[in-house]
C-alpha cells in the first residue's frame, strides 16, 4: 500500500470511529424506540465499515 493510500485508510478509520461514537451518544439520548433502533443500526454500520477499512491494513 502506498503512503497516500495508507493516509486515506487512516483518515477513513478516524471518520468511521467518530461517526460510530456520535451515533452511540445520540442513541443514548433518544427516547423514541423506533428512532433509537434506527440510530443504533447506523452505529453498527459505521462499526462494520470501520472493520472493513481496518482489514485493509492487515492485507
Amino acid at each position: 500500500m502506498s503512503p497516500k493510500e495508507l493516509l486515506y485508510v487512516e483518515d477513513a478509520l478516524g471518520n468511521e470511529k467518530q461517526m460510530k461514537t456520535a451515533c452511540c451518544d445520540l442513541a443514548n439520548q433518544i427516547q423514541d424506540a423506533e428512532l433509537k433502533s434506527f440510530v443504533e443500526g447506523l452505529s453498527a454500520k459505521h462499526q462494520e465499515t470501520f472493520g472493513k477499512f481496518y482489514s485493509l491494513l492487515n492485507s
